[in-house]
């Protein structure tokens, strides 16, 4: 089971958001709130488009993230041995990165998404929503559901990351744009020298 908020639950079921928002609204589809969200639960999609319980093996993938790459590795181990742990299907696949939650472009979560993208597994799990990505979750499980795979999170409320990691991924963050700031006004000034150097005729 997994509880999914309006976009991706809207990509699960295949129709727009407000399209969904509609039918939840008019009783056809049953909500469960959190808080003042809605959320969506994957068995009682499963059952609006017809899913019969158990039509088909579970297979996990449990994807594992630490910010630093070094000196972590403990930190990954027992993320995985959390998520063996509580599994209830069979885990056919394990994706680590030492990235930042930040990163897009991280080896782990690529060959995640080109797994699920084959068919290969029907569950990605994670101990805490932030081990996938700081920002963009709704949008990585929008993505996931077009490939039929759901996303479950272990501890749904709180973070595994800590104050020091949510820092460290703070000052990626600040680091980045800083830079292209910086290559910006580089290339500004490398612009207004050579334009100094050679006036027009």
């Amino acid at each position: 089971m997994a509880l999914l908020r309006l976009a991706p639950a809207a990509a699960y079921v295949g129709v727009h958001p407000v399209t969904l928002r509609r039918w939840a609204d008019d009783g056809r589809v049953d909500v469960v709130w959190v808080g003042r969200e809605r959320r969506f639960d994957t068995k009682a999609l499963d059952a609006f488009l017809g899913v019969r319980p158990g039509s088909g093996p579970r297979r996990e993938a449990l994807y594992v993230r630490v910010s630093g790459s070094t000196g972590q590795e403990s930190s990954l181990t027992a993320q995985e041995t959390e998520l063996r742990a509580t599994a209830s299907g069979e885990v056919v696949a394990v994706f680590k990165d030492k990235a930042s939650g930040l990163r897009e472009n991280r080896p782990g979560l690529t060959r995640l998404l080109a797994a699920a993208a084959a068919g290969e597994v029907t569950v990605v799990r994670v101990t805490h929503e932030d081990r996938l990505a700081r920002f963009g979750v709704v949008w990585l499980t929008a993505l996931l559901a077009r490939s039929g795979v759901t996303v479950e999170v272990l501890h749904p409320k709180g973070s595994a990351g800590g104050m020091d990691e949510l820092l460290a991924d703070f000052t990626s963050l600040v680091s980045t744009f800083a830079g292209r700031i910086y290559g910006i006004r580089s290339r500004e000034a490398r612009r207004r020298l050579l334009t100094a150097a050679d006036p027009p005729s």
